[in-house]
């Protein structure tokens, strides 16, 4: 049985920080939507409003992009150096204010409190990194003749940000690389957990020029959909689920001619063998694909695991799961928090009966986990006898269902692990090195883990291909995509 826990209320110390007005950040100042507009959040876990959230429009979009417009020459020409400078302003500004931003991640995206803090690190590290690869902005000399040939990197223009609610300050921490990089930058954080991002506008109000970060936020698809189309728009960059990042493909093209890149959806497998520590890989599933209610997108969604030690590995798994603390997200305990809305609380509950529908057995979870009464939970469900060409291996729920396909031999799981459209992430546990560098060499995936699941490192290129996306981030390959090479060639 899960040890399921509700708990308080939204805490006091929570109340006071959502105590205020909430605003965007345009030209460098803090304002509401031109038109008054505002939505409400609700929090996933109380089901209350817990705040009014200014509602963008395209006419704020259009200032947004003009100041940005505006402050691009002066911010290209400013030195990479003192570019980084206050990125790193930044990050320290967010460090000091770490602890209310956690709560604000938790009490707007029902992330248990330990995963937000956890997310704030990794925000200050990722802006300190892309401030401290500023140098890297360099060119070459190629010697193609007795002239002198040389390049170097030019920022690309304004660029836009759009990013998702699975964690919405780390994401909102993607603005380092394109503002090292020379470009004026517009971040639009996610209608359904806008309020770190928010937060963090007020912090970089007073750090960067005006027109050089503007944070805007709307309810719904205009404002995205402004920034993706407005002609002075060159770049965007994009996180979210494969059919938005589809959308926005189209938008740019018919727009005009701009660099895009995506992060988009996974259905990413673990793959274990009889050899591995069954143990260490119980505790990887466990860990990374529960930990955010299965709403991380480089999550291993499906568990493929040879028949000779499918039976151990999945008692094992559940065992861990219901053991699994799910409830308040603001107890410090807590391991599993809420899904972010209604929708998604609801497509989770749908995909467990789809699954079940076309034959898969219910090992442990099932629906809302019991004794937990407020909130919108869904416990841990891990399902067994699946197919790969059931729809539950198949597609991206984004919610915390795991499926767990048996196979005979490596050939058989390599062909079920490359079988879907996706391809984010994939693991494989071997004690054979020489088998483990053959499956991640075959895994059609961009991000692959030998003995290891989910874990990210600093400047190790993170992207996925096929229907998982273009190009490649938290690395010094992101930040040379914010730039273009200028060939300069000096015939005297």
């Amino acid at each position: 049985m899960l040890e399921a826990h509700s708990g308080p209320e939204i805490p006091p110390r929570v109340a006071d920080l959502l105590d205020r007005e909430w605003r965007l950040l345009i030209d460098g100042k803090l304002v509401p939507a031109r038109s008054g507009a505002t939505f409400s959040r609700v929090s996933p876990y109380t089901g209350t409003v817990i705040a009014e959230v200014p509602d963008a429009a395209p006419d704020d979009v259009d200032e947004a992009v003009r100041a940005a417009a505006d402050a691009r020459a002066a911010w290209r020409d400013t030195l990479p150096v003192e570019r980084a400078k206050l990125v790193s302003e930044l990050a320290d500004a967010i460090e000091r204010h770490g602890e209310e931003l956690a709560l604000l991640d938790t009490v707007d995206a029902g992330s248990p409190i330990s995963n937000s803090r956890v997310d704030v690190g990794v925000t200050v590290a990722q802006l300190r990194m892309f401030a401290g690869q500023a140098l890297e902005l360099k060119g070459t000399t190629v010697p193609a003749s007795t002239a002198l040939h040389v390049t170097t990197r030019e920022p690309v223009g304004v660029v836009a940000r759009i990013v998702p609610y699975n964690h919405p300050l780390m994401f909102a921490g993607k603005v380092a690389a394109p503002l090292v990089a020379g470009n004026p930058t517009i971040l639009k954080p996610p209608e359904a957990a806008p309020l770190s991002a928010l937060r963090l506008a007020e912090l970089a109000k007073d750090i960067f020029p005006p027109g050089v970060l503007s944070v805007v936020v709307g309810d719904g698809p205009a404002v995205p959909d402004a920034l993706v189309r407005h002609r002075h728009v060159r770049r965007i960059g994009f996180i979210g689920s494969e059919p938005t990042g589809r959308a926005i493909q189209r938008a740019a093209a018919e727009s005009g001619v701009k660099d895009v890149s995506l992060e988009l959806g996974g259905k990413n497998a673990m793959v274990v063998f009889p050899d591995a520590d069954l143990e260490a890989a119980a505790g990887a599933v466990f860990g990374m694909n529960f930990t955010w209610s299965g709403q991380s997108c480089g999550s291993n969604s499906r568990l493929l695991v040879h028949q000779d030690v499918h039976d151990a590995l999945v008692a094992r798994v559940v065992e861990l799961i219901e053991a699994r603390r799910i409830g308040d997200p603001f107890d410090e305990r807590t391991e599993q928090g809420t899904m972010i809305n209604q929708a998604q609380y609801e497509k989770s509950l749908s995909y467990i009966d789809i699954a079940v529908s076309e034959g898969a057995r219910v090992a442990t979870g099932g629906g809302r986990p019991a004794g937990v009464d407020q909130g919108l939970f869904v416990a841990p469900t891990v399902f067994t006898g699946v197919r790969p060409d059931m729809r539950i291996a198949r597609e991206e729920v984004f919610g915390p269902l795991l499926s767990v396909i048996p196979f005979a031999d490596e050939t058989e799981a390599v062909r079920i692990a490359n079988s879907v459209d996706y391809g984010l992430t994939a693991s494989v546990w071997t004690s054979d090195v020489t088998r483990a560098h053959r499956v991640a060499r075959a895994f059609e995936a961009g991000f692959v883990w030998i003995n290891g699941s989910s874990r990210h490192f600093p400047n190790v290129p993170f992207g996925g291909v096929k229907g998982s996306g273009v190009g490649r981030e938290e690395s010094l390959e992101e930040l040379l995509s914010y730039t273009e090479t200028k060939s300069i060639n000096v015939m005297f």
